[in-house]
């Protein structure tokens, strides 16, 4: 109590430390926003290219119809993380499978073989990929092999050239391994 001779206590907040970056570089983006892309046959929506932060991470969300799966595929220099938003998805990595449904979340690190497939009738998902690269990325292959959409919703199908996405990949530092997964029965 003060006035009696006790010492009085106080308390102190950690201080903030200081910061070195760029405040500028800051980025949000409402629900829905991004840059639309039809996409090997689903939609991509590019939330965060790689040269908006220092460790080159890219952000893209994706909607694709059940059966959709990439060919099997490691990136050379990008770790990789996937967080299923809504829907079921099957994650292959070497002899193990793995599924995901909503809320789940799956963390590669750079040169692990992998591929997926989507098993509901829709998966909404969001790959986060980042790496102090000396070749393109993902999101710039993303960027390379879609078209630009005006609205966001899944383009009409179209027949894919495995040979081009094959060179799109390696121009940006994913290397196709083998063909995407088999066709799943109706649901």
């Amino acid at each position: 109590m003060p006035g009696h001779g006790a010492a009085m206590s106080t308390t102190t907040r950690p201080r903030t430390p200081s910061t070195t970056g760029d405040p500028d570089r800051f980025r949000h983006l409402p629900e829905g926003e991004g840059v639309h892309r039809a996409f090997l046959n689903h939609l991509a929506t590019v939330k965060l290219d790689p040269g908006s932060s220092a460790s080159g991470m890219g952000a893209v969300e994706f909607l694709a119809p059940r059966g959709f799966g990439p060919p099997l595929h490691v990136h050379r220099e990008e770790d990789e993380l996937f967080y299923v938003i809504e829907g079921r998805v099957r994650f292959e990595l070497g002899d193990q499978v793995v599924h995901g449904g909503t809320g789940a979340l799956l963390a590669l690190p750079c040169r692990v073989a992998h591929t997926f497939q989507v098993e509901s009738g829709t998966a909404r998902f969001l790959t986060v990929v980042a790496g102090r690269r000396r070749e393109p990325s993902f999101v710039e292959m993303v960027h390379d092999l879609g078209t630009r959409m005006p609205q966001a919703r899944l383009p009409e199908p179209v027949q894919i050239d495995p040979g081009q996405v094959a060179e799109a990949c390696a121009r940006h530092g994913i290397e196709v391994l083998g063909p995407p997964p088999g066709a799943l029965p109706p649901a």
